[in-house]
């Protein structure tokens, strides 16, 4: 009774179709059509029956069934079906009976009654010159005007009722007698009350098992208290959900608030801290409502929904004209961030995008995501350390980009704490080498991916990535060097390699204890996306020589971050997975600078990008600094590593001292 043949098996193996109902399926629009054939017939006998029960006057018994409703069958028959097929009745799932369907009932009588009273005033004034055939109809037409009176309106009720009766009783059994899943029913609890709450009520209701069994809603607006919906009442606010989890046996959360911000999905999740539950969102209300996602695309609340923030508004016009028609190289571009830069780089349709990558295997996948993605532009793939002056020379020489976002960088605080030379090489003496390379085959921007670590930094990480902006930063404007040079800072963000989410994914996934290193420690977190959005953003809007910083947000404490997304799992935080505190280690401070406010920063034309006033350091002091490192390229002296940054930037204080650093994880 669908338009649209639904698939052989949706979730489970107790959705496939039986061979009954694919039959019905296939030759559903002829069914329906003798459906309703059938249903017009009882309707017109109903209405002879009602009218004439007892005869109609000069006859007897049941006269009328010969003379009157045998005659007429065919015509009301054979108009309804008519009238129906231009209103795409036929065409309806009976299964999704609706209130719209009873309207479009309502509208296909009415009509059958008017052309049916329109042909009887009609033939009324038929003149007697007309031929025989015609004056023959039209005196049916007129004795059924006399004799059948009443008939028509009894007929209009009956359709009515037995259409929509028909259409409703289907739906109540494919919604009431569905199979159980073989996995079995969760009793869910709805937070929201509005159309999405109803739209995803209804949505489980038709599907083809039970899964789902919703025992209530909850929501704030005190209007709605006892509100119901499908039969599913309000039970109460979100104050009330663990009471209401209790007491029903809940066993899933379902948020159906598309326009939730991330501080009201967060309450809840802390509202059930300590239960075992799960919680799902649902999409946009309008995809379900276009029946564009269906409860199976629901989807698991994770982390990113409460540290995630609103969509970034750029400045599509500035970004485009930075990017379009131009070469453009990406180093570290199988990274988390060099990624994520190529993905976002490929809408504004450059002439050409260049991969330069140290890792042959986040290459390779990077490079066929992005010839599925954007198969217009060309790719070019390089497998190159930019430690390597020769071959980063060579690439550049023979690519000549345009424009230059460099992401290649060691970002692990511990290991670079281990093994600082390393540091030295890649982010330093590396970053120096692309830098260079840049200046001598005419990049015209050259955007650098700094970090907030690069602030007072403590650690061999972000000291060394404090050196790579002070380079660049002196290497702006010099002779002969006609590249604007632009670093940009952000801190973490959610889900890049090595990262603290991905590290309590897999402690919980192992069944605990998750780690974190003190109860105080806090770090700003964004986006993959969104940072990759605003490095553009500030590339495009920038002079050369300027140091950006983004708008993290709020600080998050990390334990707090522990506890939701153990929340989140299913477990209860101290009970089914214990939180253990390991100590700080190597590097690491309890918090990150990265300051937006204050005398020492100036705004953009973007509200989340600000640039941080700097002087740029003397270029012979630069210089000379960098011979010093590069001395130390291979050196296993971290004592000596660590003096020379000191002496080359004052404000690097290393948090531990080089034998704590060379044992502790």
């Amino acid at each position: 009774m669908t338009e649209h043949a639904v698939p052989p098996s949706v979730e489970g193996t107790e959705d496939h179709l039986t061979w009954l109902e694919s039959s019905l399926l296939r030759y559903r629009y002829p069914l329906n059509i003798a459906i309703h054939a059938v249903l017009f017939t009882l309707s017109l006998l109903l209405a002879y029956l009602v009218r004439y029960d007892a005869g109609y006057p000069g006859q007897s018994g049941v006269a009328w069934f010969t003379e009157f409703f045998i005659p007429w069958l065919p015509f009301f028959v054979g108009l309804k079906l008519v009238i129906f097929r231009q209103l795409n009745l036929f065409r309806s799932g009976w299964q999704h009976a609706s209130i719209r369907d009873v309207a479009n009932i309502l509208l296909a009588a009415w009509f059958f009654v008017l052309i049916t009273y329109g042909m009887v005033v009609l033939f009324h004034h038929i003149p007697n010159w007309m031929g025989y055939e015609i004056r023959y109809i039209g005196g049916y037409f007129l004795a059924f005007a006399e004799k059948g009176h009443g008939v028509l309106v009894l007929d209009f009720f009956g359709t009515v009722f037995l259409v929509s009766t028909a259409r409703l009783a289907y739906r109540i059994y494919r919604e009431e007698l569905r199979p159980i899943s073989s996995e079995g029913i969760r009793r869910v609890l709805v937070v929201g009350a509005g159309n999405a709450a109803e739209a995803i009520i209804r949505e489980i209701y038709r599907m083809r098992v039970e899964r789902y069994r919703v025992v209530g809603m909850v929501d704030d607006n005190p209007t709605k208290r006892n509100l119901m919906f499908h039969g599913v009442p309000v039970l109460g606010t979100t104050e009330d959900i663990r009471t209401i989890c209790e007491e029903k046996e809940v066993d899933e959360i379902i948020i159906a608030i598309p326009s939730a911000t991330q501080k009201e999905k967060q309450r809840v999740i802390d509202l059930c801290s300590g239960t075992k539950l799960s919680f799902k969102m649902i999409p946009g209300v309008g995809d379900l409502i276009d029946g564009k996602v269906t409860v199976s695309q629901m989807r698991p609340v994770d982390i990113n929904d409460l540290l995630g923030r609103q969509a970034v508004q750029l400045d599509t016009r500035a970004i485009g004209h930075f990017l379009h028609d131009r070469v453009v190289l990406i180093t570290g571009a199988g990274g988390s961030i060099g990624s994520e830069m190529c993905r976002q780089i490929g809408r504004f349709t450059p002439a050409r995008l260049v991969l330069v990558e140290q890792a042959e295997t986040p290459l390779f996948e990077i490079e066929n995501e992005l010839r599925r993605s954007y198969p217009e532009i060309p790719l070019k793939g390089y497998i190159c350390d930019i430690y390597d002056r020769t071959r980063v020379m060579a690439v550049w020489q023979a690519e000549q980009p345009d424009v230059v976002i460099h992401a290649a960088a060691h970002k692990h605080v511990p290991l670079m704490e281990r093994n600082p030379a390393e540091a030295v090489k890649n982010n330093v003496l590396g970053t120096r080498n692309v830098a260079d390379a840049s200046c001598l085959h005419g990049v015209k921007e050259f955007v650098t991916i700094s970090t907030d670590k690069a602030v007072n930094p403590s650690s061999v990480m972000g000291v060394s990535k404090r050196m790579v902006e002070i380079y660049t930063q002196a290497l702006n404007g010099r002779p002969n060097c006609h590249t604007q040079f632009k670093a940009v800072r952000f801190g973490n963000v959610l889900g890049s390699a090595g990262s603290v989410v991905p590290i309590f994914e897999k402690q919980i996934a192992r069944g605990g204890p998750v780690t974190v290193t003190d109860p105080k420690m806090t770090r700003y977190f964004m986006t993959i996306p969104e940072a990759a959005q605003l490095v553009l953003q500030a590339a495009a809007t920038g002079a050369g020589g300027q140091i950006f910083l983004l708008d993290m947000g709020e600080p998050v404490r990390i334990v707090d971050l522990a506890r939701q997304m153990i929340t989140l799992s299913g477990f209860r935080p101290g009970e089914d997975i214990d939180i253990v505190f390991t100590g700080m280690r190597p590097g690491e401070k309890l918090f990150e600078e990265l300051s937006t406010l204050g005398e020492d920063v100036e705004p953009t034309v973007h509200p989340k990008v600000v640039v941080w006033k700097s002087r740029p350091a003397d270029w012979d002091q630069v210089q000379e600094a960098i011979a010093d490192l590069s001395r130390l390229a291979n050196s296993t002296d971290r004592d000596e590593i660590v003096a020379t940054f000191q002496r080359y930037i004052p404000e690097y204080e290393p948090s531990v001292p080089a034998a704590a650093a060379a044992v502790k994880a």
